[in-house]
């Protein structure tokens, strides 16, 4: 007998747990993080596995980094159940829901269903290549966060996408969010400024956080302040802030 279809409204997901944000602005908050499976993109610098699998990991109890498996795709059902229990175990400890992938705009049509809901335990951010305005549009009555990268050609060695960032941005703009661009040695000097006057352009509210590749070719500090006041002149809010996980040995 043929397995039974996939509803319309379960996920394919890597992994939950409970850990402390280790990039950009809200960097140090602790958040629930939902790792949706799949990703648009196929950047060379990219650290995480995207494709789906069987299973799902779960953390078993928030924060200690133990892990059981659970069948994939994932309900809302067992989503909501988890949250209530972490919540209620830890009351007050979890900023934000952190939607994260892969890609997990790729996965809207679902999220239409699960935000409305997920919304009422906690504030939603959203983790995202910035590459899918149409998908942000329909979610956005219920995003309050928006941590963005803009990806440069020169880093992920995949066509420019300058006009779909630009209209995410327009769409994400009035939202609290950043946009993030990750930089090494590799990366070209006029693409980052053409990032940075796209963020001031469309989302001139968003810090723009230059973030060094982990592992990558590293700047000097004096390379990297220098990079930061050139940078100045088109963008109001410019920071580097280097990804934190690996420093604390979180996930």
């Amino acid at each position: 007998m043929p397995a039974p279809p996939t509803p319309a409204t379960d996920a394919n997901l890597l992994e939950i747990f409970s850990s402390i944000q280790g990039e950009g602005p809200w960097l140090g908050r602790r958040q629930i993080f939902i790792r949706f499976a799949g990703c648009n993109r196929a950047c060379a610098y990219c650290d995480t596995p995207v494709d789906a699998q069987n299973f799902c990991r779960l953390e078993t109890v928030p924060g200690h980094g133990v892990f059981e498996k659970i069948p994939n795709p994932v309900s809302l059902s067992v989503i909501k159940t988890m949250l209530g229990q972490w919540l209620e175990s830890l009351p007050g400890a979890h900023h934000s829901l952190s939607l994260t992938g892969g890609e997990p705009l790729l996965s809207w049509r679902i999220l239409c269903h699960w935000l409305p809901e997920l919304r009422s335990l906690l504030p939603i951010y959203l983790e995202t290549n910035g590459t899918l305005p149409q998908a942000m549009e329909k979610l956005l009555p219920w995003i309050d966060y928006v941590a963005t990268d803009i990806k440069l050609p020169s880093m992920t060695k995949e066509a420019a996408m300058w006009e779909e960032h630009g209209e995410f941005l327009r769409l994400a703009g009035n939202r609290e969010g950043c946009v993030k661009i990750v930089i090494d040695r590799r990366a070209d000097g006029e693409e980052i400024r053409r990032a940075a006057r796209l963020g001031a352009a469309r989302a001139p509210r968003f810090p723009l956080i230059l973030q060094p590749r982990t592992g990558g070719e590293p700047f000097s500090a004096a390379e990297l302040l220098d990079l930061q006041g050139k940078l100045a002149a088109d963008h109001p809010d410019v920071r580097v802030i280097p990804q934190m996980h690996p420093v604390m040995g979180l996930l």
